[in-house]
């Protein structure tokens, strides 16, 4: 009997950390992991450091994409930006994200900026590169003007901010994708680095000169399951996060 309720013990213990392991799989920690350490960077997406050009492309994204003096809404533009980022259907580097064709304004990327409004729409993009994230817009990935609407029934909805509104979509079958463990990039001693603990890299501008910047390789990113603060009514397929 004794040995028996030793086991039953030391069972109740292993499914207590593991289940303390899920609830923080979707938050890298702040130092620096080996290639393979932690599972959380096995998962993620591997992408390229974040250059000067792409601290600009974030900023421009986040100012024509919004109400160019709400900080609010550019924050919910700059946190689908990097949202994209993680995820591997989309490039490796910010300024392939922002660039990518029929997905943010038109001349998002040339039109000019007014010099007034630059201070505010940098200190937001430094803000995003740093972890920053709006809170509300949470994993969502997609968003279009305030007030326009749509006969579509995938579009959950999660925020409005700065004249736009927000939403997540679920698959044909009406559930919410998982939520992706953020992206880490790989430093030369092959150790990989949450996004913010990587300095801008110093190489020439090319996003200014116009020459092409390589695509890095998808990587596979296995899901993790949501929290327990999924949007009512919505259903999803993680038995750790049942709908509320």
């Amino acid at each position: 009997m004794r040995r028996n309720q030793s086991s039953l013990i030391g069972s109740l213990l292993l499914v207590s950390l593991a289940g303390s392991g899920l609830g923080g799989c979707g938050v890298l920690p702040t130092g620096e992991m080996t290639t393979g350490s932690i599972q959380t960077a096995q998962n993620a997406k591997i992408v390229q450091t974040p250059t000067r050009a792409d601290r600009e492309c974030l900023a421009r994204a986040m100012y024509f994409e919004s109400n160019r003096t709400d900080e609010d809404g550019m924050l919910a533009v700059g946190t689908v930006v990097m949202n994209r980022l993680d995820n591997p259907k989309y490039p490796g580097s910010v300024c392939e994200v922002v660039g990518q064709k029929r997905q943010f304004a038109n001349g998002v990327l040339t039109k000019p900026v007014r010099e007034q409004d630059r201070p505010r729409i940098e200190k937001v993009a430094d803000l995003i590169l740093a972890g920053e994230r709006h809170k509300e817009v949470g994993a969502a990935m997609h968003f279009h003007t305030a007030g326009y609407h749509f006969s579509y029934t995938n579009m959950h909805y999660v925020a409005l901010a700065g004249g736009n509104q927000f939403y997540e979509k679920t698959d044909r079958e009406g559930y919410l994708p998982a939520v992706l463990p953020h992206a880490v990039v790989q430093t030369a001693s092959g150790k990989l680095v949450p996004i913010q603990m990587a300095a801008l890299a110093d190489a020439p501008d090319a996003f200014a000169t116009g020459a092409p910047r390589p695509r890095m390789p998808s990587i596979q990113a296995t899901q993790v399951a949501y929290g327990l603060s999924l949007p009512h009514g919505v259903p999803t397929r993680y038995s750790s996060a049942p709908a509320q």
